[in-house]
């Protein structure tokens, strides 16, 4: 199971930190994964780790500004969200897969387990 928390209403230029809170199964070897969804849209990738590895990959809407992290001692993946903009408001998911290959990386069918989401608004 995957919680994830942290969003909320934040100014733009802002920052928020989300986190993606794991139970019941290790991480640490998974490919991990957070997906946005905004009003009316279709759910889209933002960032994601793949397997146990260091190597990260960003969607260009958010590169330079977000960073995914793990913490392996805390089963629990981190989006770190620096000068946030109106278009990213979303409602933010994790998701997480023990099997994805690299070429899947973005396609939100490859990710087997998912959190309930957390909502994200920037006011402009």
């Amino acid at each position: 199971q995957l919680q994830a928390s942290g969003g909320g209403l934040v100014q733009a230029g802002g920052s928020l930190r989300l986190s993606c809170a794991a139970s019941g199964r290790t991480i640490s070897r998974d490919s991990m994964a957070w997906f946005r969804q905004a009003p009316g849209k279709e759910r889209e990738f933002v960032t994601a780790l793949f397997r146990s590895g260091s190597n990260t990959y960003y969607d260009d809407s958010v590169k330079g500004r977000f960073t995914i992290s793990r913490d392996n001692a805390k089963n629990t993946v981190y989006l770190q969200m620096n000068s946030l903009k109106p278009e990213d408001t979303a409602v933010y998911y994790c998701a997480a897969s023990a099997t994805l290959i690299l070429s899947s990386l973005r396609q939100k069918n490859a990710y087997a387990y998912w959190g309930q989401g957390t909502l994200v608004t920037v006011s402009s």
